[in-house]
Order: C-alpha cells, then sequence, then structure tokens
C-alpha cells in the first residue's frame, strides 16, 4: 500500500503523523491480500433448458502439469473451486505471462455462445476522468482477485466445470472468462458506491475517491473501505494508493487538474512493430485509439490504416509509402507529451468544430482556450462530396 508522506493541508500533522494516521485508520479487514466473498449479489449463468457444454480437455504438456496442480490446489485452500460430479465440462489453457510464469485460463467461449449476454453498461472512461475534476487528493484502489470475489448462484457453478490430470473440478465463486463476468460485477460496484457517487467511482475492480480537501479526503476514503466490509469484499493493499497528488488510473497519469497517458502505455505504442496482417492493424489501432483524445484529428491521420481493415480487404495487408506516414505520424502524436486539462463545469467552454471530406472533429476548450477533449471520427466512404462544410460542422458537434 503507498501512502502519501506530505501534503500542504497536512502540514499541522507532520509527514510521519499523516502516514501514520492513515495506517492506523485503515487496519480493516477491507484491505487484504487474500479476496473475501461479497453478500451483495450473486452471478447467474442462463442457458437454454437441455443444453450441455461438454469438451475434451486439451493435451498439457508435461512440463506444465505441475502448475497447474499448483494453481488447483491454491484454489482448493481459498475456496474458490471445488470438486464436481458435472456434466459439463470446458477446457483448460496455461498462458505464458511476461515474467515467464503461467496464467491458468478456461475457454469457455462455447459456453458464453450459449449463454444469455447481460447487456448491463460499462462506464465511459472519459467521464470517469472528468469527474475527477481539480481533485488535489486521489486514492485508488484495487480490489483482490475482483472476480474471485463474487459467488456464484448454485445453478451456476456446475456449467463453469472444468477437467485437469488430478480431478474434476468446477467454480464456487465467479472465474475469469464469462462474458457476463464484467457486467454482474460492475452492478455489484454501482450498487455498493451509490451512497458516495459524488467522490467515488469504479470501473469493474479499480475504485476512485477523490477530494479536494485533506480532512475530506480521510473521511470519503474512510466511507468507501468500510462499504467494502461491510459487503464482504477486499481490496489488495499492494495495488492501493493512498492520497496521492497524482495517481494512474485506467491507463492515464491523473491529478493536479491534468490528464496525460501513462508513460508505459504510450512506450508501447511507440515501440509498436510495423503490422503485416490486418488483425495486427486492428490491435496498433485499438491501443492507439485509447489515446485518441490526446491526437487532434485522429481519425484523419489513421484513414490510411483504417482502410486496411475494412471488409474485402486481404489478411495480409498492403503496406505502402501512405500506410507507413500514416502509422508513423500517429505514433509522433503521442511523442509530444500530451496533456489535457480537467474541466471546470463552472466556467464557460467553447466547442470547436472541424470537418473534410475524410473526417469529422470537434474538441471542447475551457475559457482560456485549453483544449480539453479533442474527438473524431471518419466520414463514410460513401458521404463524401455535394455535402456543405457547415453542415459537416454541424455533424461534427454531436460526434
Amino acid at each position: 500500500m503507498e501512502l502519501a508522506h506530505s501534503h500542504p493541508m497536512a502540514g499541522h500533522l507532520g509527514a510521519y503523523n499523516t502516514a501514520q494516521r492513515i495506517r492506523d485508520r485503515f487496519h480493516w479487514p477491507g484491505l487484504d491480500a487474500e479476496p473475501g466473498r461479497t453478500n451483495v449479489i450473486r452471478h447467474e449463468v442462463r442457458t437454454p433448458p437441455g443444453t450441455i457444454v461438454r469438451q475434451r480437455p486439451y493435451r498439457i504438456p508435461e512440463a506444465r502439469r505441475h502448475a497447474i496442480e499448483e494453481e488447483v490446489q491454491e484454489m482448493l485452500r481459498l475456496g474458490v473451486i471445488e470438486p464436481s460430479r458435472s456434466p459439463w465440462s470446458s477446457p483448460i489453457v496455461m498462458v505464458p505471462k511476461p515474467d515467464g510464469t503461467l496464467w491458468f485460463c478456461n475457454d469457455f467461449r462455447r459456453l458464453n455462445e450459449v449463454s444469455e449476454f447481460d447487456g448491463y453498461p460499462m462506464p465511459r472512461v472519459d467521464e470517469l476522468l472528468d469527474r475527477l475534476g481539480r481533485a488535489r487528493f486521489i486514492s485508488t484502489l484495487d480490489l483482490t482477485k475482483g472476480y474471485w470475489q463474487v459467488p456464484l448462484s448454485a445453478e451456476a457453478k456446475p456449467k463453469t466445470a472444468f477437467s485437469t490430470p488430478s480431478g474434476h473440478w468446477q467454480y464456487r465463486v465467479l472465474p475469469f472468462g464469462l462474458h457476463g463476468a464484467p457486467a454482474t460485477f460492475q452492478r455489484m460496484m454501482d450498487i455498493l458506491l451509490r451512497p458516495h457517487q459524488s467522490y467515488a467511482a469504479a470501473y469493474i475492480d479499480d475504485v476512485v475517491i477523490h477530494s479536494e480537501t485533506w480532512g475530506d479526503h480521510l473521511e470519503r476514503l474512510r466511507r468507501v473501505l468500510l462499504e467494502l466490509r461491510r459487503a464482504g469484499l477486499t481490496a489488495n493493499p499492494r495495488k492501493c494508493h493512498l492520497a496521492r497528488a497524482e495517481a494512474q488510473y485506467l491507463g492515464f497519469q491523473v491529478g493536479r487538474g491534468l490528464i496525460r497517458p501513462q508513460e508505459k502505455k504510450v512506450t508501447a505504442i511507440l515501440t509498436a512493430p510495423r503490422p503485416t496482417t490486418k488483425t495486427q492493424v486492428r490491435a496498433f489501432l485499438g491501443l492507439a485509439g485509447y489515446y485518441r483524445c490526446f491526437i487532434p484529428n485522429f481519425s484523419s491521420l489513421a484513414t490510411p490504416l483504417t482502410d486496411l481493415t475494412r471488409k474485402g480487404q486481404p489478411e495480409r495487408i498492403p503496406w505502402g509509402p501512405t500506410e507507413e506516414e500514416a502509422f508513423n505520424r500517429v505514433k509522433k502524436a503521442l511523442t509530444s507529451e500530451p496533456i489535457l486539462r480537467a474541466p471546470d463545469f463552472n466556467c464557460p467552454f467553447l466547442l470547436q468544430t472541424d470537418a473534410s471530406n475524410t473526417g469529422l472533429g470537434a474538441a471542447l476548450c475551457d475559457a482560456v482556450r485549453v483544449t480539453r477533449v479533442p474527438a473524431s471520427r471518419q466520414r463514410r466512404p460513401g458521404n463524401k462530396g455535394g455535402t456543405p462544410a457547415r453542415d459537416y460542422r454541424t455533424l461534427a458537434s454531436h460526434t
């Protein structure tokens, strides 16, 4: 757990006393390296009557059997799984992590195909960032193995069954890989944080608390952690960052009224190799597009790359000077250390719009004309020509 050791607002306490006060307040079960078990919600897996998904296990290399058995024993210790006699079965795979260890995964694709989809909405990241505004103190909490803190219904447990060399098992809690998992978790967090929505929010298991004064922040942090404890949830102390002037949240560096992309995410974009397939182009555009608010005219810049992903284009893409230039221009746009200012909704705003035959764009500026949210999108191929520029700019205002 990382703590702010000193703040201007806490000078009367002293650096040591400030940190100690936070430690004393938060020695609660709400901060725990092991997952809790909520009493707020249960996850359902709804499938058509009479439907059973049973797949043969994938072949497991001998070198990975020990890692699988270790993971099974750990999940048994934590009460995550239990022995099963279910006719259902989904295969497992061991996916290498960047640090060389293996990630135990369930391939629930067939189960997801026959399961009812939950359309509960995810929060918009830009709206969550807007809510931070000009907060002077920010705390972020990461719930310990978030999904494992949500129990499954009795009917759902057998549907999550899987086999390993040591037996047949089923989950007691929400596993990773079910398509309804994010919706269930987000619904739970929205219920819990509804009384605190003026100063706390969550994107699945990533919670943020923000305040403008030190005293308010301590009290708000206490309220949110107590709410988590009452719900049976725990936050991982190693991933909690408390009372920071700046914090990392959802891929952004936020604080002091500023928003910028995280440096390691920008590095990943800058070091991305030249794509050779349509799938790789989509992956690059997805990564770069996450930070499109920092790139004016992003859609127009990326048009040559986007065209490579259109229906009918070959999987092995053609690559020429035009595509190379677009690829490098998108990268270069993120090297100028872009910064946005969080909006002050008590001030007037200016909406600037622009349009061309290839794109539409808009930027929301504050009273001192600092660009806040550049937004853009491509025009559809069939719309080129024949429309007055003023109509394009009007359309851009709705982008």
